[in-house]
């Protein structure tokens, strides 16, 4: 498994988005991006984490950042989810699991001794360059956007 870190090149994908247009990571050359992988649609942490972003996208933009969400749900998922909860940033579709693996997120669980695999929750902060700048490895849900902001500053 890959892990990446501060420093590194920040690895190129192409999918598609909640609408199913084609997204890749270098239609965002030149701007800074909030990359952030999370586990499942229209759950409780999952929600939080998007709603701390929704709540907090303007001023994530006036920073000069974009915000994009990445899971293994598929396009449908994902349209629902941004209709049910005013999601105003991308939601990518990674069924085919390309895009978490290659970050590294893709990841062996444990709950309630059941091992399974699934999506390290993560964000990446990476530069207009393509370079990661900042991991969140460990995300507070309910004040995802704050961790972000407070690397910024």
């Amino acid at each position: 498994m890959t892990t990446l870190k501060e420093g590194d090149k920040a690895p190129e994908f192409t999918s598609k988005d909640q609408n199913g247009n084609t997204v890749s990571l270098t239609d965002y050359k030149g701007k800074n991006v909030i990359l952030y992988f999370y586990p499942k649609d229209d759950t409780p942490g999952c929600t939080a984490e998007a709603c701390s972003f929704r709540d907090n996208y303007q001023s994530m933009l006036s920073k000069g950042f974009e915000v994009i969400g990445v899971s293994t749900d598929d396009e449908k998922s994902h349209k629902k989810f941004v209709n049910k909860y005013s999601l105003p940033f991308t939601l990518i579709a990674d069924a085919d699991k390309s895009i978490v693996e290659a970050y590294g997120v893709w990841v062996e669980k444990n709950m309630y001794g059941r091992k399974y695999m699934g999506t390290a929750r993560t964000t990446f902060i990476i530069d207009g360059d393509g370079n990661i700048k900042k991991v969140i490895d460990k995300v507070d849900t309910k004040n995802s956007s704050q961790q972000v902001t407070d690397l910024l500053q």
